[in-house]
């Protein structure tokens, strides 16, 4: 039983600490504006420094477009919401 009570307390901090849950919206807003600006920037970091092999510049170029067409994506979702 004391076993139990100490399981239960580590459990109710760790659900304590988590942050609420987002809607729809602020998901895809973070999304717009945290995340896909920083994958671009890596991506064009990486492809400026030169050191990529043709294959791995490819791959660059086309998660560089990949991230531009969803920021353009979210944007018009967003725009009509």
């Amino acid at each position: 039983m004391a076993g139990e009570r100490g399981a239960r307390r580590v459990l109710l901090r760790y659900y304590a600490s988590m942050p609420a849950p987002t809607n729809e919206r602020q998901a895809l807003e973070h999304e717009l504006r945290e995340e896909l600006p920083a994958q671009l920037a890596d991506y064009r970091q990486e492809l400026a420094a030169g050191l990529a092999d043709k294959a791995r510049r490819e791959w660059l170029e086309w998660q560089i477009r990949r991230a531009q067409k969803r920021m353009a994506e979210l944007e018009r979702r967003l725009a009509g919401s």
